[in-house]
């Protein structure tokens, strides 16, 4: 498997590098072989190359499996280029049209609820967000001073393709449970075509419980029982919502990984910012860096029928469970005295006990 490694900003130069010795050690349990390519992206590579995301790194992504994304978003270099920000070019670049953002409750991290376990899935190449999925212009325009105008693109392909990563996911998990969130009710065509593909999908997946609700309904329903959830699948501008909504209900960003999937490859990244403010102080809290690789990994042995990544994707999640139970090697901010790396080892130690 090969891997490219993006560093970021800020808190990404401590919270990678934990998240790729976490993921070696669990693919020298379990025989998987990684080949690791580091590549620059952010300040360094501007202040190298001239451009946050220079030429170099995209020629390297193109022949990889996946790669890992530290937060972007450093103030001290210019933020009108094309590159600036990393995210919504590489989604757009290489064609990663889900976003996946898992919502995990642990019983002593403080938290609205407990027992809470969501995947949600968001359409990102597509919707609302039209400065970060177009090809040229926007989809948002000034006719005069009075007026403003938005547009928002549903297209039966993209709404076809995440709802059918939406129940690839569903069928390996307990509950095998999908909902579609929309407002069909009311946009009936844009919201309606995205029912229309949520419904084509999950007549082809029987052995998964299919339900549709709109957004106003769910984000009530969310805050009072997200326990009644298993996979969530929607558009681009409602998902960017729901799944801030999701980490908060579970103890915050600092508990939120995320992996962007296409066809062929994936991004793993964690939701959370660079938070200069904690940057070099050795505290940032690795979880969502961490899981956002363990995801990244449970992506490859599932479209690859690689087991040895199965399996250490596996035990990723079961050692970062450990060592959140035992609450010994916790960051400050989950209400731990441990630093970044020694949470990070704590986890690495674990696997090397399984």
């Amino acid at each position: 498997m090969k891997i490219g490694i993006l560093l970021g900003d800020d808190i990404g130069l401590e919270v990678v590098p934990v998240c790729v010795n976490v993921m070696q050690a669990a693919a020298e349990k379990t025989g998987l072989n990684i080949q690791w390519m580091p590549l620059p992206i952010g300040r360094k590579a501007h202040e190298e190359f001239g451009h946050t995301l220079p030429k170099v790194t995209l020629d390297g992504l193109r022949d990889i499996d996946g790669w890992i994304l530290g937060p972007i978003g450093h103030a001290a270099y210019p933020k009108n280029e094309p590159g600036w920000g990393g995210m919504p070019p590489l989604r757009k670049m290489f064609d990663l049209f889900a976003n996946i953002k898992p919502v995990l409750s642990y019983d002593n991290i403080p938290s609205i609820h407990k027992e809470v376990d969501i995947i949600f899935l968001r359409e990102v190449t597509e919707g609302m967000q039209s400065s970060s999925v177009s090809d040229a212009g926007t989809g948002e325009f000034r006719p005069n001073d009075d007026i403003s105008v938005g547009t928002r693109v549903v297209t039966r392909k993209g709404a076809n393709r995440v709802a059918r990563e939406a129940f690839e996911i569903a069928r390996i998990r307990t509950k095998k449970r999908v909902t579609a969130v929309h407002k069909a009710a009311v946009y009936r065509l844009v919201c309606g075509m995205f029912s229309e593909e949520c419904q084509k999908v999950a007549a082809e997946y029987p052995d998964i419980a299919f339900d549709e609700i709109h957004i106003d309904t769910i984000a009530a329903h969310l805050v009072m029982s997200p326990q009644e959830f298993d996979v969530i699948v929607t558009m681009n501008l409602f998902g960017d919502i729901l799944t801030d909504l999701g980490a908060g209900l579970v103890g915050g960003l600092g508990l939120a990984p995320g992996l962007c999937v296409g066809k062929r490859q994936a991004m793993a990244q964690a939701t959370h910012g660079s938070a200069p403010d904690i940057a070099g102080q050795n505290i940032a809290n690795p979880y969502a860096m961490i899981q956002s690789g363990k995801m990244l990994l449970e992506w490859f042995g599932r479209k690859s029928s690689e087991p040895s990544a199965t399996s250490a994707a596996n035990l990723i999640h079961k050692s970062t469970a450990i060592v959140i139970k035992e609450a010994k090697s916790l960051t400050p901010d989950i209400g731990g005295r441990a630093s970044t790396t020694e949470m990070g080892a704590a986890i690495i130690d674990t696997i090397g006990q399984l």
